[in-house]
């Protein structure tokens, strides 16, 4: 089996574990061992948008040096934030001066070299194909129509972006792959209100109302995300009156359709197959 570096990140071992259990399984499943990134710490999830903050390069880099000691030159993510955060740190460092002065900062660890590769999963499934990933499949999803929501952090900014920014197509591909039929939306790549959640639930309330409502306008009957805050705010800041569309995580469409997750009842019944498990 092929081996894969994996970065988990705080909340796939938290409310978002049954991604990580999901995701895992479905990878074994298609022939990879993923290894867990020892000694990770948080990539501290925001990107900071100030020039010259090397202190909120740390956390990222320091992820990039345990990859660098496991002999890795690419490291998997799930969660869209932590690939964003970890992706633009990356990039970051890729200028020598920033190198220099961030290794210089950090004078208890390894210098970092440079060249880890910070992969996200949807791009790692686009890369093993879409002839792979069909024979894989056991369980098609016929029957349900399926939605991609992107939000912001696969797609912006557009150097980190897994697709085009404002006219993706990665995740209906897999949608499609996996069989079921996969629904464009007008919101899929806006931006679900992310951490106003705490201070400002009215507003993300209001963004969620209008993701929900163009979803259910173009005939959802379920979201996929790679995202736990979206999938926090799609789920708990739903305003009354928005579609009641259930959501899930990318990897749970995939455990599904290769067979290594049970299918939940309330997607099983809108299959044309009417499997549930």
């Amino acid at each position: 089996m092929e081996r894969i570096l994996y970065f988990p990140g705080c909340a796939l071992k938290d409310q978002a574990r049954g991604y990580e259990e999901a995701s895992l399984a479905a990878l074994a499943k298609l022939g990879y061992e993923v290894k867990e990134l020892p000694r990770w710490n948080c990539c501290g999830t925001v990107y900071s948008l100030a020039q010259d903050e090397l202190m909120r390069h740390v956390g990222p880099v320091r992820n990039l040096i345990r990859a660098q000691e496991e002999g890795a030159d690419e490291i998997l993510t799930l969660c869209s934030m932590c690939y964003n955060t970890l992706r633009r740190s990356a990039r970051f460092v890729e200028d020598p001066e920033s190198l220099r002065r961030i290794n210089a900062f950090m004078d208890d660890e390894p210098d970092y070299r440079g060249g880890v590769e910070v992969v996200h999963l949807v791009q790692f499934l686009e890369e093993i194909g879409v002839e792979k990933l069909a024979r894989a499949v056991v369980r098609p999803l016929h029957g349900l129509r399926l939605a991609a929501y992107y939000g912001c952090t696969l797609l912006r900014p557009k150097e980190v972006a897994v697709d085009h920014p404002d006219r993706p197509e990665i995740l209906e591909r897999l949608v499609s792959t996996l069989g079921a039929e996969p629904v464009l939306f007008p919101e899929r790549v806006e931006c679900c209100g992310a951490y106003l959640t705490v201070p400002r639930p009215d507003i993300v309330r209001e963004r969620v109302g209008e993701i929900l409502r163009s979803a259910g306008l173009a005939g959802a009957q379920a979201l996929l995300t790679a995202c736990p805050l979206c999938k926090f705010n799609l789920e708990e800041r739903r305003p009354l009156g928005a579609p009641r569309i259930p959501v899930f995580y990318v990897g749970e469409a995939l455990a599904w359709a290769l067979g290594v997750r049970e299918i939940p009842a309330e997607i099983g019944k809108l299959l044309s197959t009417g499997v549930t498990g």
